[in-house]
């Protein structure tokens, strides 16, 4: 196997990356704040994360994954107050179809998917931690805020010019400007909204609730401890969101926080950053309704090295759909083979070298990509010749399936509509006979999907299917 090999954002370089402990790689990665569709440029942040986790994997190491869902914060607060909801009525049906939508992309279940409210005394905690070490102040009104000017190394990972800092000026919203640095709130009293909308809780220093970064410290450190290994996230997060993160974790426990920072950069739509404020908002539910798998996302996605922008123009998907057709036919004819050549496995191997040292080199999908079409091509012209080596095909074979492990863009069976629709009426059976406990009927259901060939699997976001 090659090194493999990361961008350090904190470093400014390409460096050898490995677990501290040489075997599970603990990896913390920003979820989506749940009060409407993650959208497409979001995904391209977690697709990325996909596929530095499988490739973690591809290394020989394990993964512990823990990627937070922020269900409150200002954002939500507002919108629950506009319709006279709880924040919950608000981020619950979100928190869901964020799921759905990650496996309509094929995005890997992450280890844990920690709420951010279902984790308020370790917030509490980590707050007063930092107000006993005197990096942290109760202000006038009961909200309690990090004093930047105490923390010495605030700014290296967005290598924040310390002449932009304004200590003691307070900034109390979630998100400010790179030249509006300011002491930044942990903890925030509870405003009449806040105590509307069920997003306020009781702590030493009165009713309130926590700041945006402080939530993601204190669930990154209870599950992965003190120092853990990667922390990943969109390229938007660097400042402030993650400079802050570091200012808090790092002064209350004097470790560093996280050994390794990876960013992905921006899906632009037409030059533009895309984003629910500039109304240029794409999402996997509208991708869907137009026929677009999530396979072809993915292959969209792939094309670009994560530390690139990437432009989502009018043709993309459909590049992006001929070539997953390309693979999905090769697929097939490699499954339906029935011998093969020496030069085939000489091919697989010499697909399989270049897939690697192209991944292994700061996740340059690109080149991997190049090295799977270049193989299929190869592997067509032999597979024309009609060898009589078996072994050569079972070489193709599996080289294939280790890059497909990776990138995933074999496209799935066609299901025509009508059995779709039969299929989903079935699972709603299935799960309203399980509600009223009536199992004789949930298994009739199951047992009729399994006749028709349908596999259904059972997980903690809900019920998969395919067809078998």
């Amino acid at each position: 196997m090659p090194e493999f090999r990361l961008y350090n954002t904190l470093a400014r370089r390409v460096e050898p990356f490995a677990p501290a402990d040489g075997q599970t790689v603990r990896m913390y990665t920003c979820g989506p704040t749940v009060y409407n569709p993650a959208h497409l440029g979001n995904f391209r942040t977690f697709l990325f994360e996909d596929l530095l986790r499988r490739v973690i994997r591809l290394a020989g190491w394990q993964v512990e994954q823990v990627m937070n869902l922020t269900d409150v914060d200002d954002k939500i607060i507002r919108k629950a107050a506009a319709t006279g909801a709880n924040i919950l009525e608000v981020t619950e049906p979100f928190t869901e179809l964020f799921h759905r939508d990650r496996r309509y992309l094929r995005i890997e279940d992450a280890e844990r998917y920690p709420k951010a409210t279902e984790h308020i005394p370790e917030m509490i905690a980590l707050v007063a931690r930092l107000v006993a070490n005197n990096v942290a102040y109760i202000a006038d009104d009961g909200s309690v805020y990090f004093a930047i000017d105490r923390f010495p190394d605030y700014g290296k990972l967005s290598q924040l010019d310390k002449r932009e800092i304004r200590a003691g000026a307070r900034v109390a919203q979630d998100e400010y400007a790179k030249e509006n640095a300011q002491d930044f709130a942990l903890w925030k009293a509870a405003k009449p909204e806040d105590e509307a909308t069920g997003a306020a809780w009781d702590s030493p220093w009165g009713r309130g609730r926590p700041g945006w970064h402080l939530e993601c410290s204190a669930m990154a450190m209870k599950y992965l401890g003190e120092t853990f290994d990667l922390h990943a996230g969109g390229i938007d997060l660097i400042f402030p969101h993650h400079e802050d993160e570091i200012a808090q974790s790092e002064a209350a426990t004097g470790k560093q926080f996280a050994r390794c920072w990876c960013h992905g950069e921006f899906l632009l739509t037409d030059g533009a950053k895309m984003a629910k404020r500039v109304g240029n908002v794409a999402n996997v539910v509208e991708m869907r309704d137009q026929g677009i798998s999530g396979t072809v996302y993915r292959h969209f996605v792939f094309n670009a090295h994560y530390r690139k922008q990437l432009n989502l123009g009018d043709d993309s998907l459909e590049q992006s759909r001929a070539a997953v057709n390309r693979i999905g036919a090769f697929a097939r004819r490699l499954s339906e083979a029935t011998s093969g050549t020496a030069a085939l496995a000489d091919a697989a191997t010499k697909a399989e070298k270049a897939f690697l040292e192209a991944l292994f080199d700061d996740l340059n999908a690109p080149e991997a990509l190049a090295a799977l079409f270049t193989f299929i091509s190869e592997a067509n012209k032999e597979l024309d010749e009609q060898g009589t080596d078996l072994p050569a095909l079972e070489r193709a074979r599996a080289a294939f399936r280790l890059m497909d492990s990776v990138l995933d863009l074999v496209p799935e069976q066609e299901v025509d509509a009508e059995l779709a629709a039969w299929v989903e009426e079935r699972l709603e059976a299935r799960r309203a006979a399980r509600e009223r406990r009536d199992f004789a009927a949930a298994d009739a259901a199951r047992a009729e999907l399994t006749a028709r060939g349908i596999l259904i699997e059972d997980g903690p976001e809900g019920t998969r299917w395919r067809k078998g």
